[in-house]
C-alpha cells in the first residue's frame, strides 16, 4: 500500500513495514530474510510475537535505534550489532527529522494477559498529512476516545486495529473500537499466526462497512 509517497506493506500478524525518508518497522515477527535494514524499530511489549529478538536481528543495522517497553531491554541488550535503544512508556513523544512518533496506552480491560500496570503501548506514527496508529495488544480502551479528532480533511488516518480475540479485541470489538477511532481506513491485524483466523479479518471489514467506516485486508507481503 502506498499514501502520499508512503509505502506501507504488512508483514503478517502485527507486524508493519513503513517506508518513507526513514524505515520503520513496528513489531517484526515471523519475517522473510533479506528486508531493507531498519532505521527504526517500534516494539509495543515484551511477549514472543512482538518482541522478537530472531526477527529484530534480520533488519537491524549500526546505529538502528530501537524503542521499546522497560521489559523489552534484557532482549534488546543481546545484539552484538550497536545500536540505539529507548524505553518508552505510553503518552511519550519522539520527533526524527520529519517524522514524529507518540506511544498511547494498550492494555486489557477484562482479561489478564495485557495489564495497563505494565506501561504497554501502540504507536502514532505521524508523516507529513498521514498518520498510522497502531494499537498495540488491546481491548477497547477509554484511551481511544482521544484518537476521534484525528480524521481530518486532506489528512489520511490509518487504524491498525487488532482483531483475533482471546489476547486482544475480537473482530466484533474491533469494529466497535473503529467507530470511536473513526479513521480514514481500518485494518484488521494479529490474525492468523497466534490466534484468530482470516475469517475474523473478513468479519471486521464487513462489520465496518456496515457502519460506513472503509476497511480492508492489507496483502502479507
Amino acid at each position: 500500500m502506498n499514501v502520499d509517497s508512503i509505502e506501507i506493506k504488512w508483514l503478517g500478524h502485527s507486524g508493519f513495514m513503513i517506508k518513507n525518508s526513514k524505515t520503520i518497522y513496528i513489531d517484526p515477527f515471523k519475517i522473510s530474510e533479506g528486508r531493507e535494514k531498519a532505521d527504526i524499530i517500534l516494539i509495543t511489549h515484551d511477549h514472543f510475537d512482538h518482541c522478537s529478538v530472531e526477527d529484530m536481528e534480520k533488519v537491524i543495522k549500526e546505529g538502528t535505534r530501537i524503542l521499546a517497553p522497560a521489559d523489552c531491554q534484557s532482549k534488546i541488550a543481546k545484539f552484538k550489532t550497536k545500536i540505539d535503544s529507548e524505553i518508552v512508556e505510553p503518552n511519550r513523544e519522539f520527533s526524527y527529522g520529519g517524522i514524529k512518533i507518540d506511544t498511547v496506552p494498550a492494555y486489557n480491560v477484562d482479561k489478564s494477559f495485557h495489564p495497563k500496570e505494565e506501561g504497554w503501548v501502540g504507536y502514532l506514527v505521524k508523516i507529513n498529512d498521514v498518520l498510522i496508529y497502531h494499537a498495540g495488544d488491546t481491548d477497547i480502551i477509554p484511551e481511544m476516545q482521544r484518537l476521534t479528532g484525528y480524521k481530518q480533511p486532506g489528512k489520511t488516518f490509518i487504524a491498525l486495529l487488532p482483531v483475533g480475540g482471546r489476547f486482544t479485541m475480537s473482530a466484533e470489538e474491533a469494529a466497535e473500537a473503529a467507530k470511536i477511532i473513526k479513521p480514514t481506513l481500518a485494518v484488521p491485524i494479529h490474525f492468523g499466526v497466534v490466534t484468530g483466523t482470516e475469517d475474523d479479518a473478513k468479519e471486521f471489514v464487513e462489520l465496518c462497512k456496515e457502519s460506513g467506516i472503509r476497511a480492508e485486508i492489507m496483502p502479507r507481503e
